[in-house]
Parts: structure tokens; C-alpha cells; sequence
């Protein structure tokens, strides 16, 4: 070990309350669910990567390049995108090993970040790396990790099993054939569920890029003529259908708001006839985009799909990033977000159907308490989703919990959403909820606020009951 290089051991106790007694509870009700199977209703792994099971290239475009979470950070330390391996071909070996050295000499950037404990987890739990990384010895780990990956273990599928995942939802777009998902079905090797995700956005708004021809991939897709407005919205519910035949149970939604103003079908349909001209303005784009997240609610009461909402987020912040690289680079701002009056219209109309699952995320968590639990405490259709993307971090979540436990409980909470690309890290990132859950209730045992044998319950519940019962799987 070189002089400089510290031990990579993640503490047994890590994220557990620090009170002794407290943590002995916790450390117990932990052992009753660390070992159940993962449930991940949310997420942004590609179906064919499990369906082809082939190795992974090497160590930095599996645990770097594709982590958003990782890469922003080291952007923020002065390390170019280019630099990360992204926007270009897979990695030529010198240039895989040069974006693993970026990783290893900022290590230090991560410490007191949960990427720090999903990287952690990660190197030690699955590949058996006993010293923590930086520039002394990123060679070695590189080759480290870079001869297991060549292993018939560390393919795909084997990790997937050995990750014990029984649902993986992926997030794909309406016109997708769904090839892979249907192959993934229909083999008689693989058990797990992989089930596909609607995700319309860009076909809801007609401010993005690219809109009016989508629309005709869209119409080509269903089969139908988009070139009205009834026809759109045929062929969206025609789509959603399809996701429905091969295994989809929700429909995901990140839009800027997350207000649901109706418009009249005559003025939907003006709307639409001018966003297809090319003539749409920004407040009718706007108009077009919450009158579309209402109509989705309305499918979704037909057709069963979940709702999934997580507005809040200014995306593709530098558009000068955004033009070279494209999406999702890390660089999605929060901004603040109003929910109760924006979603009213929608909770007025559907809010009390039986068939409508609407799980609300955010990332301004000023909401948690003030309009989130409340809405999730009253109405049947309504659940929490729990904290995501920027929040689903140690301290985020137990603020979580203390804002919205005493309004809408446990049972009106989604289960943990890992939210990744990074395949490797839905392990961590589970077992990190799962040690913040039993760390919160330990405490409530130790006020005499719930039994043990309860909070054992509580704790099952979280992480096998309430992903099933909310996304009716």
C-alpha cells in the first residue's frame, strides 16, 4: 500500500444513529430487511444492457461516464466533460484509464457526500477494493476492477441476481418498440421483472425542441394521424396501452411545474395546430403543457399507469453543455416549487378515483410539510414520493421523515427510488435508505412512540410493501 494511501473500510454501523442504545435497535431492525430483495419502480438503466449480458467495457465507463452524480462534482473541481468521456465513442483503453485517474486524484472532492458511501459501497461490496482511491494507486484499482469485469460473474445479469433486484423500471420513450423488454420476458432464465416506463415529456411540450416532428414518430408509432388534436391524443393513449401489454405500470412526468391548468378542446386543439406551425408562443406552449399533464391523469384513470410527478428542475442549465454534449450531464438546476394550487385542478377532478396512483416527488423540500403530507394525508390517490436526485441524501432523508411522518405516515410514502443510471450503485443506494429508515425508527421506538415489534413492521414495510402497493406491482 502506498505511503499515502488510506483503507477502504465502510464502517458496519455507517448512517445509524450514534446513541448507543439507539443504534443497537437500529443496527437490528437493519438486519431484519437488508437482505430482502430490491424493488426499484423508478430508474434509468437500459433494458437491453441486462438483455444482451455483455461484459462491461471497462471500470470508468461503468462507474464514471455514466453517473451524473459523480461527473458534476468533478466538473465543479475544473475537470472538462471531454475529460469524463462524455459526448464522444466508447473510450479507447488510454483514454478509459485517463478518465478513471480524474476520479481517483479529486476523491477527496466526494467526502461527505452520499457519492461518497454509493462509491464506497460500490469498490469494497462489489469488487473487493480494501484501499480508498487517489492518485497513488488509481492504476492499480483500475486493473483491479478491470480483471474482474472480464469475469463471468461481473457480467450483467449475474450482478443483477447477486444484487437480489426482483423490479427494475426503466424509462423509455412512447414510440419505443419495447423489443428488449419483451425478450427479457419471454426467457425462461431471467425471473426478474424488467418492466418499461411511459415517459411522454417531450411530446407533451411543444417549447422543446423537435416537438411537431415527434409527433410524427409518434403518430407512426400508434398507427394513427397526429395531425389534429384528437388524433394526438388517440395515439397517446394508444401508446400507453402498448406499455401496458408489455408490463408498463406507471407513467413518469418532469416538467418545470407541475400545474394542471385545463383548456377547453377548442383551444387545446388551436394550440396544437399552431405548436405543428411552428407558430406556438411561449405562454401557449406553457398552457398546452399543464392542460396535457391533467390529460394524463385523466388517461391514467383509464388505463391504471401510475403517475409519477417530479417537476422542479431547470434542465440542461448551460445550453452551451447542453448543444454539445446533449442531456442529462449533470447540470439540471432546482428551482422552487408550488404544488398546492398548481395541482388542484387535477385532484379535483380525479383525486378521489379509484384507479388513479399519483406519486408526487420534489426537489424543493419546503414542500414536504407544507402542502406535500397534506395532500398525501387526505386524498386516497396521493403518495409521497420519497426523496430523489438532489435529496436522496443522508440528512435529506431523515428531514424527510420528520416532515412528513407525523401528517401522512409511513403508509403514504412510495418506497425508496433509486433514480439511476449507474447500475452499480442500486445496491448502495438501497442499503443507504434502508439504514436511515431503521435509524428514524429506532428513535420513535426509544420515545415509547412505536413498539419494536411495529417499527419491525415499519421497516418490512418500506422496502417490500408500500413500492408494491403503490406502483400495483
Amino acid at each position: 500500500m502506498p505511503a499515502d494511501t488510506a483503507p477502504l473500510m465502510p464502517h458496519p454501523d455507517r448512517l445509524l444513529p450514534p446513541d448507543p442504545g439507539i443504534r443497537r435497535l437500529a443496527r437490528e431492525l437493519y438486519d431484519g430487511v437488508r437482505e430482502l430483495p430490491i424493488i426499484s419502480p423508478h430508474g434509468h438503466v437500459d433494458a437491453r444492457v441486462l438483455l444482451d449480458d455483455e461484459l462491461f467495457p471497462n471500470p470508468a465507463e461503468l462507474l464514471v461516464t455514466p453517473d451524473h452524480y459523480v461527473t458534476r462534482l468533478l466538473h465543479a473541481s475544473g475537470v472538462t466533460l471531454p475529460e469524463l468521456g462524455i459526448g464522444g465513442q466508447p473510450l479507447a483503453p488510454d483514454r478509459a484509464r485517463a478518465v478513471w485517474h480524474r476520479l481517483c486524484d479529486n476523491w477527496s472532492v466526494f467526502a461527505g457526500t452520499p457519492v461518497r458511501y454509493w462509491l464506497e459501497s460500490e469498490l469494497s461490496g462489489i469488487f473487493g477494493i480494501i484501499d480508498e482511491p487517489c492518485a497513488a494507486n488509481a492504476d492499480a484499482i483500475y486493473e483491479q476492477i478491470a480483471d474482474r469485469l472480464q469475469q463471468p460473474e461481473f457480467r450483467p445479469r449475474a450482478l443483477f441476481a447477486r444484487f437480489g433486484i426482483s423490479v427494475l423500471a426503466t424509462t423509455d420513450d412512447p414510440v419505443d418498440d419495447l423489443s428488449a423488454h419483451a425478450a427479457l420476458a419471454a426467457d425462461p432464465t431471467f425471473e426478474a421483472r424488467v418492466l418499461p416506463t411511459f415517459r411522454p415529456d417531450r411530446y407533451l411540450d411543444p417549447a422543446r425542441p423537435g416537438w411537431a416532428a415527434a409527433q410524427d414518430g409518434l403518430g407512426r408509432a400508434a398507427d394513427l394521424d397526429t395531425g389534429d388534436y384528437q388524433g394526438y391524443l388517440a395515439a397517446l393513449e394508444n401508446r400507453r396501452r402498448y406499455f401496458v401489454e408489455h408490463g408498463a405500470v406507471s407513467a413518469d412526468h418532469g416538467h418545470i411545474d407541475p400545474r394542471t391548468d385545463p383548456l377547453s378542446t377548442a383551444e387545446a386543439s388551436r394550440i396544437y395546430r399552431s405548436a405543428l406551425a411552428g407558430s406556438v408562443t411561449a405562454a401557449e406552449a406553457d398552457a398546452f403543457r399543464r392542460n396535457m399533464l391533467l390529460e394524463m391523469a385523466r388517461m391514467s384513470c383509464d388505463d391504471g399507469l401510475v403517475m409519477t410527478v417530479h417537476p422542479g428542475a431547470l434542465r440542461d442549465y448551460e445550453s452551451g453543455l447542453a448543444a454539445r454534449f446533449g442531456p442529462d450531464r449533470g447540470h439540471d438546476i432546482p428551482v422552487a416549487t408550488e404544488y398546492t394550487r398548481a395541482i388542484r385542478p387535477l385532484l379535483e377532478r380525479y383525486g378521489n378515483h379509484p384507479n388513479l396512483h399519483l406519486v408526487l416527488f420534489t426537489l424543493d423540500e419546503t414542500v414536504w410539510s407544507r402542502e406535500l403530507a397534506p395532500l398525501a394525508g387526505f386524498f386516497p390517490s396521493v403518495y409521497l414520493g420519497v426523496p430523489w436526485w438532489f435529496l436522496d441524501a443522508p440528512d435529506a432523508i431523515r428531514r424527510f421523515r420528520a416532515a412528513v411522518t407525523e401528517t401522512a405516515g409511513f403508509t403514504r410514502t412510495s418506497g425508496f427510488i433509486d433514480d439511476t443510471r449507474a447500475f452499480c450503485s442500486i445496491p448502495a443506494r438501497h442499503d443507504m435508505a434502508r439504514r436511515l429508515d431503521c435509524g428514524y425508527l429506532a428513535g420513535l421506538v426509544a420515545e415509547h412512540r412505536v413498539g419494536e415489534d411495529e417499527a419491525r413492521r415499519i421497516a418490512h414495510d418500506l422496502v417490500a410493501e408500500n413500492p408494491r402497493r403503490v406502483f400495483k406491482l
